[in-house]
């Protein structure tokens, strides 16, 4: 028999809600992030927001910038500063890609979630390419039809 976990262990995954919605997104990364500990505190009480930021490449090293993680209520003198520029943790040859890719077609780096991977905080980037206000249009018709042909193939399925 199996050991069940407990569902009060859950981390927090802080997730970036607009990057679907305003990107059409293409490979996804998985990075570590560089924090401070009063940061993983704050982040381990889902108290971050990633929704505006972004990530950039300064002098062959990766940033998230305009990320907000609250200060810790028990951090004192000790605090962080709230919008720091952070820095991501990836392979030089990841790094050297995700440039190749951002100049040749002038795409961006979008942070989806911050999530915990065992003890450690890692942020998924995706390259994204921005959609216009047509592009967006379509893909809200095409959920509202997806959701309506599940909806009638409930209906058939309960008869």
């Amino acid at each position: 028999m199996s050991a069940k976990k407990k569902p009060g262990n859950q981390l927090p995954h802080i997730t970036n809600s607009k990057a679907r919605h305003k990107f059409a997104l293409g490979d996804k990364y998985e990075a570590g992030i560089e924090l401070k500990g009063t940061e993983v505190k704050s982040i381990r009480s889902g108290n971050a927001q990633i929704s505006e930021s972004y990530a950039r490449i300064v002098k062959e090293e990766l940033f998230l910038f305009n990320a907000h993680i609250a200060e810790y209520e028990f951090g004192g003198d000790q605090n962080h500063e709230t919008q720091r520029p952070r820095k991501l943790l990836l392979k030089r040859r990841e790094i050297e890609r995700l440039r190749i890719e951002i100049e040749a077609a002038g795409k961006a780096i979008v942070p989806l979630r911050l999530y915990f991977k065992e003890a450690l905080v890692k942020c998924e980037l995706a390259v994204g390419t921005g959609k216009n206000h047509r592009d967006k249009r379509q893909d809200l018709k095409k959920r509202v039809a997806n959701r309506e042909a599940e909806q009638a193939l409930k209906k058939s399925l309960h008869r």
